[in-house]
C-alpha cells in the first residue's frame, strides 16, 4: 500500500488491516494514560508509554522528555511488537499532543507513520478495555538522522539568525510569560515567534487543510526547502514547546503542507528555563 501520509482520518484507515494502532494517552496534570486506556480504547490498539518507549530519564536540566537513544528506541519497538515494516498511526485524546511525539520520532527514522486526526474523539469503530499486546520482534537499530533536532546552544543561535525561523508551539500566555504550570521560570527563547500548535486545529480536533497550515507558516517566513522531496527535506525552521512533546506536532503540520520537516530542538523550554541564559517575555 502507499505510504501513510503524516496525518490520516479514521475514514482512511478503512480495510487497513496492517496498521497497528497505538495509544499514547499522557497528561501534563499526572492523570495515568495506562489507565485511560484500560477504560476504553480503539480494539486492538496496543498502550505506549510517552515517558517509558518515548523519552529518555536524565536531569532536569536535559529537559523533561528527552530523546531516547537510538538503541533504547529500537528496544522499546521490539517489545512492543512494531517491526521495520510495520505501519504505525497512533493517537491520543489530546488532539495528537502526546502521540505526535511518536509518529515524528518513527517518520524521521523513514518508517511508516501517522497520526490519527482527531484522535480517539474522531473513531467511530469498535472499542474495547481489554488491553492489546504484541508479541515481541526483532526491531533494527536505526541512528538518528543528523539534522532531525538541536541542541541548546543551536536553539540559541536559531533565535539569533535571521535565517532560521524559532518557532515556540506553546499556547501565547506560556510564550509571554504570563503563566508558567510546570517549569522553572516563564517566558521563551529570545528570538522565537509563537505559532501554538493549537490553532493547526478545527473545533473538532482535526487539522486545517494544506492550503491553510502552508499560509500560516510562511507567514512566519517558513520556506519550502529545495529538493526533490520537499515534504520530507528539511525546511528553515526550528520548532520547540515545553518538553520537546507537542512542538512534533507542529512538525507533522508543515510536513502535511508540504513546507518539509523542521528540526525540533527536543530540549525545549524545561531545559532552557533550567538555565540562566536570557528569556523572552514580549
Amino acid at each position: 500500500m502507499a505510504p501513510l501520509p503524516p496525518v490520516v482520518s479514521a475514514a482512511e484507515l478503512s480495510g487497513r488491516d496492517d496498521v497497528v494502532l497505538c495509544d499514547v494517552r499522557w497528561y501534563l496534570d499526572g492523570r495515568s494514560g495506562h489507565d485511560a486506556y484500560l477504560e476504553g480504547h480503539i480494539a486492538g490498539a496496543i498502550w505506549v508509554d510517552l515517558d517509558a518507549h518515548l523519552s529518555a530519564h536524565g536531569a532536569p536540566g536535559h529537559g523533561r522528555h528527552p530523546l531516547p537513544t537510538a538503541q533504547s528506541f529500537a528496544a522499546s519497538l521490539g517489545v512492543l511488537g512494531i517491526g521495520p515494516d510495520d505501519p504505525v498511526v497512533a493517537y491520543d485524546d489530546l488532539n495528537g499532543t502526546a502521540a505526535g511525539r511518536m509518529v515524528w520520532m518513527l517518520r524521521v527514522l523513514g518508517h511508516d507513520a501517522a497520526l490519527l486526526d482527531g484522535g480517539l474523539g474522531s473513531w467511530t469503530g469498535a472499542t474495547e478495555t481489554a488491553p492489546s499486546t504484541r508479541a515481541a520482534r526483532e526491531c533494527p537499530v536505526r541512528a538518528w538522522p543528523e539534522g532531525a533536532f538541536v541542541g541548546i546552544d543551536a536553539a540559541a543561535d536559531a533565535g539569533a539568525s535571521p535565517e532560521i525561523v524559532l518557532i515556540d508551539a506553546r499556547g501565547g500566555d506560556r510564550y509571554r510569560g504570563e503563566t508558567e504550570p510546570v517549569d522553572p521560570r516563564p517566558g521563551h527563547i529570545p528570538g522565537a515567534v509563537n505559532v501554538p500548535m493549537t490553532e493547526n486545529l478545527g473545533p473538532e480536533g482535526r487539522f486545517a487543510d494544506p492550503a491553510t497550515l502552508r499560509a500560516r507558516y510562511e507567514a512566519e517566513g517558513v520556506e519550502t526547502p529545495v529538493s526533490a522531496d520537499a515534504v520530507s527535506a528539511r525546511n528553515n525552521a526550528v520548532v520547540y514547546c515545553g518538553s520537546g512533546v507537542s512542538a512534533c506536532m507542529d512538525a507533522l503540520a508543515m510536513e502535511r503542507a508540504g513546507l518539509g520537516r523542521p528540526r525540533v530542538y527536543i530540549g525545549s523550554w524545561s531545559q532552557w528555563s533550567h538555565t540562566d541564559r536570557p528569556s523572552g517575555t514580549d
